[in-house]
């Protein structure tokens, strides 16, 4: 139901084919399924996994595609089972668009890695559009200072972030971050707060990023093929490159961990187990669950976080994913519909 005047269409920014530009297109409004509620998009990020979408590097599974999953919108549209959102609230929609809740994964709190998940801007249409759909049961109620289109990146490069920040032992001191982008821009801050080093790792020559990185709170910043000044407790990568995995592992401690955060990467070249051995670990992290939103929201209200964003229309997606690719953003990008 919906006591909103609604159009019969909306535009959106749809990914036909891998390998090429996202297209402008007019398409019906979406209606919501008894579970689903409808939202206006106010904001959309712009995620590398959605160049990852759009270049290949994942496999594609729905296709036309509206791509998108860093979504701040209004709910204008509800299904008859909807009973804890109601038109009006201001919700997030992250990566994790729903899960089963009964494979052996949700039932042992893992719902990240459900065998029947469903991906919003991937497996279903994500934010690039006026309009989208989601289920109400894995909607972010987002804090008041959150709600504005500024945040839209915290529903990923936040989320994942953080996941990726939780995996790290708490007794670590010195954090390396490599690739210093939205991710890295939003923990850093987290970091600080909680009285943490970042050293943050940039692509050779990008003064501009290492800049970034120092005016966001980082206690160093230099060359991702370099050595910082001290022994790193842990890194998270960021970027997609394999080999950051060995520069990473080479410049840990003892017992140090290495994330790697993203949901692409690489390959990891050979690397002698020397630089391994002494308990030091390598992990991945994939998606995100809804207790890490919760516990993400708790803390960045706390700090509070703030974004570095550049806006662009819902028309100029290619211009703001190809500024994504060619590093020449600081933060993040945010469509405007």
């Amino acid at each position: 139901m919906s006591g909103y005047n609604l159009p019969a269409t909306m535009k959106a920014m749809i990914l036909k084919k891998p390998g090429c530009p996202l297209q402008p297109v007019s398409v019906p409004l979406p209606v919501p399924a008894a579970e689903q509620v409808l939202v206006k998009v106010s904001a959309c990020g712009v995620c590398r996994t959605d160049l990852h979408i759009l270049d290949g590097d994942l496999p594609p599974v729905m296709l036309p595609l509206i791509p998108g999953h860093e979504i701040i919108g209004e709910v204008v549209g509800t299904g008859k089972k909807v009973t804890t959102l109601k038109c009006g609230d201001k919700i997030g929609i992250p990566w994790l668009a729903h899960t089963c809740g009964k494979c052996r994964y949700c039932v042992r709190g893992q719902e990240n890695l459900c065998d029947h998940a469903i991906f919003t801007g991937y497996t279903v249409n994500g934010g690039y559009a006026e309009y989208t759909l989601a289920w109400a049961s894995h909607c972010i109620t987002l804090p008041d200072i959150f709600a504005s289109k500024a945040y839209a990146p915290l529903l990923c490069a936040g989320l994942i972030g953080f996941r990726s920040w939780r995996l790290i032992q708490t007794y670590a001191e010195n954090i390396g971050i490599y690739g210093f982008g939205a991710a890295a821009h939003i923990i850093t801050q987290i970091a600080r707060y909680q009285d943490k080093s970042v050293y943050a790792f940039t692509k050779p020559g990008d003064n501009a990023s290492k800049e970034f990185a120092l005016k966001m709170g980082a206690t160093w910043s230099g060359d991702s093929s370099g050595a910082p000044p001290v022994k790193l407790d842990a890194a998270i990568i960021f970027a997609p490159d394999g080999s950051l995995v060995v520069n990473a592992l080479s410049n840990l401690d003892k017992g140090g961990r290495v994330i790697c955060g993203g949901i692409h990467m690489t390959d990891i070249p050979y690397f002698p187990y020397q630089i391994l051995w002494q308990e030091r670990s390598i992990s991945s992290v994939a998606n995100l669950t809804r207790e890490d939103a919760r516990l993400f929201f708790d803390i960045a209200d706390q700090v509070p976080v703030t974004t570095s964003v550049t806006y662009f229309p819902l028309h100029q997606a290619n211009e703001a994913l190809t500024a994504l690719r060619e590093g020449k953003l600081t933060g993040a990008a945010v469509l405007l519909p």
